[in-house]
């Protein structure tokens, strides 16, 4: 496969911030007084790449709407403030030095169903920002993220580009920008088709030959 641009999802693909995540939230629910509702590692594996509102409803469910959505802001507000603080040891192996390879052939994106801030924490901790050209969330869209990739393919002029993730919200994303999809069989989902499959990200280097 040769492709001008790839796009990367974060969670499940480039690191894993699972524990980091669960910390953040508990910390903020402990806080609130809300200790039966902390949560863990496992319980949000199946929650990574929900978009802010899905999550709370699965994660918050006993809490009535609006509030569970304003809970969920804030704990994501003292997640991203311990993440900060946190030395985020949790990138894939290899991660730096494979985009660093991809990079030489290749222009490198990211789009996230992530809330602002979390795409720059992302690639701040894992030491990978000046790697790439350009990013986009749902924090910043308010879209699917099939959209948020045709968005930032748009912004970027990219002519032709693949997706690189983990579940099958990001197959259904790259399907419906129109663009082919590299599954991450290492994170946190199982597609039901990819175009190509990575055991490890380093994988990336032979796929496309670098």
């Amino acid at each position: 496969m040769d492709f001008e641009s790839l796009i990367f999802d974060i969670d499940g693909t480039l690191w894993d911030s699972r524990a980091l995540v669960a910390e953040g939230y508990n910390r903020q629910l402990r806080a609130e007084g809300l200790d039966h509702l902390c949560t863990d590692a496992e319980a949000l594996k199946p929650l990574f790449g929900l978009v802010m509102e899905d999550l709370a409803d699965r994660l918050f469910a006993e809490i009535p709407a609006p509030e569970r959505y304003e809970l969920t802001l804030r704990c994501m507000k003292t997640e991203n403030e311990y993440l900060h603080e946190a030395p985020c040891r949790i990138g894939y192996p290899g991660v730096r030095e494979t985009l660093e390879q991809l990079r030489r052939r290749h222009r490198l994106f990211i789009v996230s169903n992530s809330n602002c801030g979390y795409p720059e924490l992302c690639m701040e901790k894992l030491g990978i920002g000046q790697l790439f050209e350009g990013h986009l969330c749902f924090g910043d869209t308010g879209t699917p993220k099939g959209e948020t990739i045709r968005t930032l393919m748009a912004r970027h002029h990219i002519s032709s580009a693949c997706y690189i993730g983990d579940t099958q919200g990001d197959a259904d994303a790259a399907k419906a920008a129109g663009i082919p999809f590299i599954w991450a069989a290492y994170g946190f989902g199982t597609p039901d088709a990819w175009d190509a499959r990575l055991e490890r990200f380093e994988d990336l280097v032979k796929e496309f030959k670098l």
